[in-house]
């Protein structure tokens, strides 16, 4: 499988970094090869077009994400618990990848609105990320029992996607990591019993 191969993850790792320090449009195919240390024809190997990367790079990252907070998640039981690891990990990640989180939170937003449906459609495993903990959190009295699961996901989901929005806006100049505890207290008195 193509996704196996290293060069690809080249592709995909050099791809954040050109997109991030160009924008998207500008982002030509040439400049991605470059910067992976491959051949322009090397990407068509891997890839039908820019597009596709965008979407690949989106697939690629978030399931790592998604992983990576899973497993973390597995170490906790309670959903304030897991609420905090998933807050955590999303500040962590991106503030430790300032192109990825450049590319999330600006690029991936200016694109175009068949790349955006893609991208919706892979950020659903997220979401239902945040759903388990809401029906744990619901489940086990930590949370609302007539809590609207929809409605808090979009708040949960709405309020770090801001933050980190704001954080590189604002180029980065604070430490990301230090708001995880003052938004998981925020979040949990929203949804608190």
């Amino acid at each position: 499988m193509k996704k196996d191969r290293p060069k690809y993850k080249q592709i995909i790792d050099a791809a954040v970094i050109v997109i991030a320090e160009n924008g998207y449009h500008q982002a030509q195919v040439s400049k991605i090869a470059k910067q992976a240390g491959v051949a322009d024809g090397t990407i068509y190997l891997y890839f039908k077009n820019k597009e596709d990367i965008l979407i690949s790079m989106f697939q690629d990252k978030l399931g790592s994400f998604i992983s990576s907070i899973e497993e973390e998640m597995e170490r906790v039981s309670s959903a304030t618990e897991k609420m905090l690891v998933l807050v955590r990990k999303h500040f962590e990640i991106l503030s430790e990848d300032k192109h990825l989180a450049i590319v999330t939170q600006l690029e991936l937003r200016q694109s175009n609105k068949e790349i955006r449906y893609k991208i919706n459609d892979v950020l659903k495993g997220y979401l239902k990320l945040v759903d388990s903990i809401l029906v744990t959190g619901i489940e086990q009295g930590e949370f609302q029992d007539k809590l609207d699961v929809r409605l808090a996901r979009h708040m949960v989901f709405g309020t770090l996607d801001e933050i980190v929005t704001t954080w590189v806006m604002n180029e980065q100049k604070y430490d990301l990591n230090k708001q995880a505890e003052p938004v998981h207290h925020l979040i949990i008195k929203g949804l608190g019993a």
